[in-house]
């Protein structure tokens, strides 16, 4: 049989907020990764479409199209209007 005189609630308290900082921390750093590689894909797609020009000339139709290539490889994330979002973070 166990001896439970050793796990007292400030113990049980103590480890419990241990476990839920760690678990803010792994959050914050999730988001902040997301937002910088958001950040990125929108860089990457507004240079590709400006080819060097000041305005770039595109379409509902392009972002139609990357939608669905990115979406069947990477996931639901890359929806036209997430693609735009990501366009608007540079």
């Amino acid at each position: 049989m166990e001896n439970n005189s050793l796990l007292t609630t400030g113990l049980i308290d103590e480890i419990r907020q241990v476990m839920g900082q760690a678990r803010a921390n792994v959050s914050k750093a999730v988001n902040n990764e997301l937002l910088a590689a958001y950040w990125n894909i929108g860089r990457i797609i507004v240079e590709h479409e400006q080819e060097n020009n000041e305005r770039a000339a595109y379409g509902k139709q392009t972002l139609k199209a990357l939608s669905k290539a990115l979406t069947e490889e990477l996931g639901k994330v890359f929806s036209v209007s997430n693609i735009y979002n990501m366009r608007l973070f540079i």
